[in-house]
């Protein structure tokens, strides 16, 4: 099958993109509401995009009604936010956190959902979370014909669950993804789970 994807809708666009580009990491985003309680939304538009400075991108959308969304308008307002990757037992609460709800109603209070304060940070992270990235909003950048936007945080810490990480004998992280865990986005309501680990060692020449 060929698709071209100028001779699709927007919804067939995003599921033609959405179900070939897989499995991608998700965002969950923690920001803070006007009222300081927290919003906690997924995202599947996200990477690594720099390393001076370090820099992640969230490519966030309008909502249905072509309002901004909270974690957007959050992040204008008020620059840190952190973006959890959460691990695959985690699937359930993720997936209720993107329901549209009132704004400033707290997805964090209504899954019941505990914080960490994070010390010199003015923002938790989620408790169960085994990694969190502590970002400052570097710049915000409209996309597109329908009111995209990419959102590029600087990371200023990393939070590591202590069990899931070590430092080599030459000071090198390691990272023990077997234990993250992570969950991923595939297409359409399906997610992957962690699977075998592959290693392949990049050639010298």
């Amino acid at each position: 099958m060929q698709i071209k994807l100028d001779e699709l809708s927007d919804m067939q666009t995003y599921f033609a993109m959405t179900q070939t580009i897989m499995p991608r990491p998700i965002a969950w985003v923690l920001s803070e509401n006007a009222d300081g309680s927290l919003n906690l939304a997924p995202y599947s538009y996200f990477n690594a995009v720099c390393t001076d400075p370090p820099l992640v991108v969230v490519s966030i959308n309008v909502q249905d009604d072509g309002s901004e969304k909270d974690t957007l308008r959050n992040i204008r307002e008020r620059p840190q936010f952190v973006i959890h990757i959460a691990s695959d037992h985690q699937l359930d609460v993720l997936n209720q956190s993107s329901a549209t709800l009132p704004p400033g109603e707290s997805e964090v209070l209504a899954s019941n959902l505990s914080t960490t304060s994070v010390e010199g940070y003015h923002m938790p992270r989620l408790s169960d979370c085994k990694i969190a990235l502590m970002c400052e909003r570097h710049q915000t950048q409209p996309i597109g014909n329908k009111g995209q936007t990419l959102l590029f945080g600087e990371v200023k810490e990393i939070f590591i669950d202590d069990d899931s990480v070590k430092m080599s004998d030459k000071g090198r992280l390691k990272v023990f993804a077997e234990k993250v865990d992570p969950l991923a986005r595939l297409g359409a309501g399906e997610y992957a789970s962690f699977g075998e680990i592959l290693t392949a060692t990049r050639p010298s020449s």
